[in-house]
């Protein structure tokens, strides 16, 4: 079931404070922090949304605070796809689903890459398949989306400033409003709230 403006809010109100694994911000904080810098480097609507929500995958499990060390891959990229789709288009939803293989990518074409990366993004890295061939991230960067994908990797690996000012979650919910497809299911009455997964009675689907 797609989500709306005013669940991704509450989730983000919910679960944003939780840490981001292995960095000093909170998931809140990265993702306003990847926004802004998609923002600073002219991104489009669409790309200042997916760079928001690119994570959004991490708020909809219960698998822990830091999964790669228990050798758990939580699939992010794809958990949160169900949620998105319905909401936004592929403009939106290509570069958060692209986002992890556009590390593997990096890895494979930039030399330094590798060894910038933190200690979690490592672990992960290798949980997620690991540094692509040649062949592969020649057939990565053809696909749809792929191009954008690489631009938020890049602000993805450097939204983890402790303590960095950032517009706040409301300035960026209005770039996402405008990425809202218009068959989008509209926003359900305060009576409906969801819970998520991780929070104390939650019966949410693990999708």
């Amino acid at each position: 079931m797609a989500l709306t403006l005013a669940d991704i809010e509450q989730l983000f109100a919910t679960r944003g404070g939780e840490q981001y694994s292995g960095e000093p911000v909170t998931q809140l904080e990265h993702a306003l922090q990847c926004a802004m810098l998609a923002e600073n480097s002219d991104a489009d609507d669409a790309l200042v949304t997916a760079a928001l929500l690119h994570d959004l995958g991490h708020l909809l499990h219960d698998l822990g605070a830091t999964p790669t060390l228990q050798g758990v891959d939580d699939v992010h990229q794809y958990r949160a796809l169900p949620f998105l789709r319905g909401l936004f288009g592929d403009a939106v939803i290509e570069p958060v689903k692209l986002h992890v293989d556009a590390k593997r990518y990096l890895c494979a074409t930039r030399p330094d890459y590798f060894a910038a990366l933190s200690e979690d993004s490592k672990r992960s890295l290798a949980l997620q398949g690991g540094i692509f061939s040649p062949g592969q991230a020649d057939s990565f960067i053809r696909l749809p989306g792929a191009s954008a994908a690489v631009r938020l990797r890049i602000w993805d690996d450097l939204a983890k400033a402790e303590g960095l000012t950032t517009p706040p979650l409301a300035h960026f919910m209005e770039r996402a409003q405008k990425c809202v497809l218009p068959e989008a299911p509209a926003a359900p009455p305060p009576e409906g709230r969801r819970q998520w997964p991780g929070e104390a009675g939650s019966t949410a689907a693990r999708e």
